[in-house]
């Protein structure tokens, strides 16, 4: 092979060896960097839909929680063990006395507020409205509504001095406070059931985390009837943090025909004996409950222009950045119904 053939050689190995051009590296380098800023894209919007569709899974869930918990309290109101008759039980309150048998009921809340059974299902109307102090220097939500709720426990207990308890029999009851079967009862023709008493409320600054109150975030709690010290006590208890207004309607069978023949608010006239409009006879068969729930956080970029009006109360539209959620639900008092 002459050395001028081995050259020719030689140069098309090199030309067949050449990389790319300045202009189709230019070339890939945008189309890579499209493809770069796309899956960006996805990502971000990706996360941004995670972030939403998880804070809506928050909301939901506490919407859920704060309803089955007012829920259960609510179906089982008037339950006084075996029987369902408040104004069956001896040593609740009446009309001019409070404690008529002098037992050992806490009356910070209110004279009548652990013992009037004649009232299982009570509430105060776009205020709080109890003797004792909501908890936090905020106080109570404003315009929010309190729901007050008396039962028995469902599964029968025994006796035990400091704790109120009913002692039922299929026509009568009888409350009492030492731990000692009430004259006229018996082991084999009564239960013990522990007395249930639950007001709900919203409280402006109340969420907690280790204890320790969160200003600014609404929580939904409760005063309940608990013992403490081998003595009847009333503590206030959270029950979901971010529930920023709470609304009460009463259906009220008003003709003993098993109906709901109106709807009234919580210390309506018609349920108040005493008042110039009471009806005797009138029974709560349902409550209607509405729920205005916020995030615990701000959210960035979010606007709600709702107009908020839970059972007509006007709340009107919000202009923070908190994601929120309105519910409502009508529930049947099991215990109710003659």
């Amino acid at each position: 092979m002459s050395v001028m053939t081995r050259s020719k050689n030689v140069r098309l190995s090199i030309a067949n060896q050449a990389g790319m051009t300045l202009i189709e590296l230019l070339v890939a380098l945008a189309i890579g960097s499209f493809l770069m800023i796309g899956a960006v894209q996805v990502y971000n919007q990706s996360r941004q839909a995670f972030i939403i569709n998880e804070s809506i899974a928050r909301v939901q869930e506490t919407a859920q929680f704060a309803m089955d918990t007012i829920e259960a309290d609510l179906r089982m109101a008037s339950n006084w063990g075996m029987h369902s008759r408040g104004t069956a039980v001896e040593g609740r309150s009446i009309i001019g006395n409070a404690n008529p048998n002098s037992l050992a009921a806490p009356a910070t809340c209110g004279a009548n507020w652990a013992l009037d059974l004649a009232r299982p299902v009570d509430g105060n109307n776009d205020a709080y409205g109890l003797a004792c102090p909501a908890v936090g220097t905020a106080g109570a939500q404003a315009n929010s509504d309190v729901v007050t709720t008396r039962r028995a426990t469902v599964t029968p207990t025994a006796l035990t001095p400091g704790r109120l308890q009913i002692q039922s029999t299929r026509i009568q009851g009888a409350l009492v406070d030492n731990g000692l079967m009430p004259t006229g009862f018996t082991v084999a023709d009564s239960e013990t059931h522990d007395l249930l008493v639950n007001s709900y409320y919203v409280s402006a600054p109340s969420a907690q985390t280790a204890g320790v109150l969160i200003p600014g975030v609404p929580s939904l709690r409760r005063k309940s009837l608990g013992v403490a010290g081998g003595a009847a006590t009333i503590t206030d208890q959270e029950v979901a943090p971010g529930i920023e207004n709470m609304q009460l309607q009463l259906g009220v069978d008003v003709d003993e025909d098993n109906t709901v023949d109106r709807y009234v608010n919580p210390g309506d006239a018609i349920l108040t004996p005493g008042a110039a409009g009471f009806i005797p006879g009138s029974r709560v068969i349902t409550a209607r409950i509405w729920l205005v729930v916020r995030g615990v956080t701000t959210e960035l970029g979010i606007r709600d222009n709702v107009n908020y009006a839970p059972a007509g109360v006007a709340l009107g539209t919000y202009s923070d950045s908190f994601r929120r959620m309105q519910v409502s639900k009508t529930i049947l008092l099991r215990n109710a119904r003659t």
